[in-house]
């Protein structure tokens, strides 16, 4: 099975209205996958999510579809930064692993802030 693990920073806290949009999009497009299990937490301007999946083929399908892959295409107008990382796990970690296995191993994409 797959684990997937994302963390978003937001380029401010204003930013969290167009996430919680394009997360209730995202919320509604997962229930309609294969997903076994998932799990969300954030506060302020940093914000986690966890998927479980039977396998990467569809993980990889609820990614490139519908709200989500929206989402992404417009992650550079709320963020300045996204990590994620996929493991091979049978059960979601608790939050501490999970930011841990981010923090060292994860694929960062970054935004640049433009100067004021």
């Amino acid at each position: 099975m797959k684990v997937n693990i994302t963390s978003i920073a937001l380029k401010s806290p204003f930013r969290f209205f167009p996430l919680s949009v394009y997360a209730l999009n995202i919320l509604k497009q997962l229930k309609s996958t294969h997903c076994v299990e998932m799990k969300k937490r954030g506060v302020w301007t940093k914000h986690y999510t966890m998927t479980l999946w039977k396998n990467e083929a569809d993980l990889k399908a609820f990614a490139a579809s519908g709200a989500h892959l929206e989402a992404m295409k417009n992650s550079r107008k709320i963020a300045k930064e996204i990590r994620t990382l996929t493991i091979d796990a049978d059960t979601l970690p608790d939050w501490k692993t999970a930011r841990s296995l981010l923090e060292k191993n994860g694929k960062v994409i970054t935004y640049w802030l433009p100067k004021p």
